[in-house]
C-alpha cells in the first residue's frame, strides 16, 4: 500500500514516494507572536497525522516545522513585525514574547497529541542560513540590491512563477498581498524584500553583508527546509491561507537556489469556520485550546471533531460538535477497558482508508460500525490500532471524580423531580448540574451522570 496524497500544484492524487531511507517533511510552523487557535492547530494536526500513517506502515519520517519569531510582518501594524507589536503592547522583551508563546505552542502540541517534530529551528538562530540563501539568490541573478538597502528577489527571473496557486505575474496587479507594505525600490511590484534594512528599527536587528536589517518571512523556510532535509522535501504542509504568497515565493526561492524543484509534493489544509464564521481577532470568535479545557471538555475531542472532516475541507467547528466528540472519546475509552487487545494485530483495512487521501471521515465510521457489530470478536484490537493514527488515547484509564456533597444534593432532587413528573424543575436542574461539569443522560433506566 502506498500513501497518496492531494497536491496542490497538480491538483491530484500524488504518491508519496522517496528515494532516501526516509521521508522529510517540512510543515510550516506557529508565528510566536500569541496562542496558536484551533485553526492553526488543525494544520498542525495534518502533518501529524501523515506522520503516523506513514509511520504505522513501517516508514521512517524526518520532521521539521519552524518557529517564525522575527521577519513577519503585522497587517495591522504594515511597518512593524507582528513580535516587535506583541512586545509593546505586553511591554515585555520581544524575544520574551517569543519564548512565551513558542513554550504555548509546544504545550498545546502536548494536550492534542501531536508528536513532536525531529528539530524546531528558530528563525532568530538561522540568520547566517538566510544570509547564505540570499547571496546564493544574488549571485545566480534572481536577487538585486535595491537603494534603500533592501535585497528584493526578482519575480520576473523565475519563469514558473504561480505553478502552486494559479496566479500569473502578468495578471497580479499593484496593491495585492505580497507583502504588508509596497514601499521601498523594487523593480516590480510584485518582488519580495529577502533582507529588510533596519531603517529606523532598533530591536531585532543583525548585521549582514547588505547593512544591518533583518530577514523577510519568506526567506526563512527556503533556508531552514533545505539545509536541515538536505536540500529535498518530500512532503510541504501548511494552512491553505499560506499557498499565496508565501509558499509561492518560497517555491521561487527554493528552486532558484538549489536549481532543481526542491518539493514533490505540496499538502495543505483548508480553513476552519467556528460556529458558521471565519475566526478572527475583529469579531471576537477566535478560540483557543484552553477555551475548549475551560469548559471541561478532554482536549482529544478536539482532536476527534477535527478528524469527523476531511483535511481539505473548509470545516465549521461548533461547541455541539465538541460535546457530541467529548462524549464518544468517553464511550469508548470504557469499552476498551473491558475488550481484549492483541498488540501485534494490524488492520489492512483501516490503513487503506487513511492512505486513500486521509480519509479520516470514512475511518471513523469504520470504527463505529465496528463498535456496533456484536459478531466481531477483535474489537478491542482493531480500535488500539487505529489508535496509533488517530492519536486519541483510546486505552488511557478514565479518571473518574468524587461527586462534590453539593452535586449529590442536585442528583437526589433531580430524581425525585423526575418521579414527580416535575419535568421543568428536572430541566432547571439539569442545567445547574451541567453547570458544576456533568453530564446528564436520561433513559427508561433513570438518570445517570458522567463527567465531561
Amino acid at each position: 500500500m502506498t500513501l497518496r496524497l492531494y497536491e496542490t500544484a497538480s491538483r491530484k492524487l500524488q504518491e508519496v514516494i522517496t528515494t532516501n531511507d526516509e521521508i522529510s517533511i517540512y510543515c510550516c510552523g506557529p508565528t510566536v507572536y500569541r496562542d496558536a487557535h484551533v485553526g492553526n492547530l488543525r494544520t498542525f494536526l495534518l502533518a501529524d497525522l501523515v506522520r503516523r500513517t506513514l509511520e504505522v506502515t513501517g516508514s521512517t519520517v524526518n520532521m521539521v516545522q519552524n518557529i517564525t519569531d522575527v521577519g513577519h510582518m503585522s497587517e495591522d501594524f504594515q511597518e512593524q513585525d507582528k513580535i516587535l507589536a506583541q512586545s509593546a503592547d505586553e511591554k515585555i522583551d520581544p524575544f520574551d514574547v517569543a519564548r512565551k508563546y513558542e513554550a504555548n505552542f509546544h504545550k498545546d502540541l502536548s494536550r492534542l497529541n501531536i508528536r513532536q517534530a525531529n528539530k524546531y529551528p528558530r528563525a532568530s538562530e538561522s540568520i547566517e542560513l538566510m544570509h547564505e540563501s540570499i547571496q546564493i539568490l544574488i549571485e545566480k541573478n534572481f536577487a538585486y540590491i535595491g537603494k534603500d538597502r533592501n535585497v528584493y528577489f526578482d519575480a520576473r527571473s523565475f519563469a514558473t512563477y504561480g505553478a502552486i496557486s494559479g496566479n500569473r505575474l502578468d495578471a497580479l496587479k499593484p496593491g495585492h498581498r505580497y507583502e504588508y507594505t509596497e514601499k521601498g525600490d523594487k523593480r516590480f511590484h510584485a518582488d519580495w524584500a529577502l533582507w529588510k534594512s533596519a531603517g529606523d528599527r532598533k530591536e531585532m536587528i543583525w548585521d549582514s553583508p547588505w547593512g544591518p536589517g533583518f530577514p523577510g518571512w519568506h526567506i526563512e523556510c527556503s533556508a531552514m527546509s533545505l539545509f536541515y532535509l538536505k536540500k529535498h522535501i518530500d512532503i510541504h504542509i501548511g494552512g491553505i491561507d499560506l499557498r499565496f504568497p508565501h509558499h509561492e515565493n518560497e517555491r521561487a526561492q527554493s528552486n532558484a537556489i538549489i536549481g532543481t524543484e526542491a518539493v514533490d509534493l505540496w499538502l495543505h489544509g483548508e480553513h476552519l469556520l467556528f460556529e458558521g464564521r471565519k475566526m478572527s481577532k475583529s469579531s471576537g470568535n477566535v478560540v483557543l485550546l484552553q477555551d475548549v479545557i475551560d469548559k471541561g471538555f478532554d482536549p482529544l475531542s478536539l482532536r476527534l471533531c477535527f478528524l469527523e472532516n476531511r483535511y481539505r475541507s473548509q470545516m465549521d467547528l461548533t461547541w455541539d460538535s465538541i460535546a457530541a466528540a467529548n462524549s464518544t472519546l468517553k464511550r469508548w475509552r470504557q469499552k476498551l477497558m473491558n475488550w481484549a487487545v492483541n498488540e501485534d494485530f494490524y488492520d489492512s483495512e483501516f490503513v487503506a482508508l487513511l492512505e486513500n487521501d486521509l480519509d479520516t471521515p470514512k475511518a471513523i465510521q469504520y470504527l463505529r460500525l465496528i463498535e456496533k457489530d456484536d459478531s466481531i470478536q477483535n474489537h478491542g484490537s482493531i480500535f488500539a490500532f487505529a489508535d496509533k493514527v488517530l492519536g486519541l488515547e483510546l486505552t488511557r484509564e478514565e479518571i473518574v471524580l468524587p461527586l462534590t456533597l453539593q452535586q449529590l444534593a442536585l442528583l437526589e432532587e433531580r430524581l425525585l423531580a423526575r418521579k414527580g413528573k416535575n419535568w421543568q424543575e428536572s430541566d432547571r436542574l439539569r442545567v445547574e448540574l451541567e453547570a458544576t461539569g456533568l453530564e446528564i443522560v436520561d433513559s427508561a433506566e433513570g438518570q445517570s451522570w458522567s463527567w465531561r
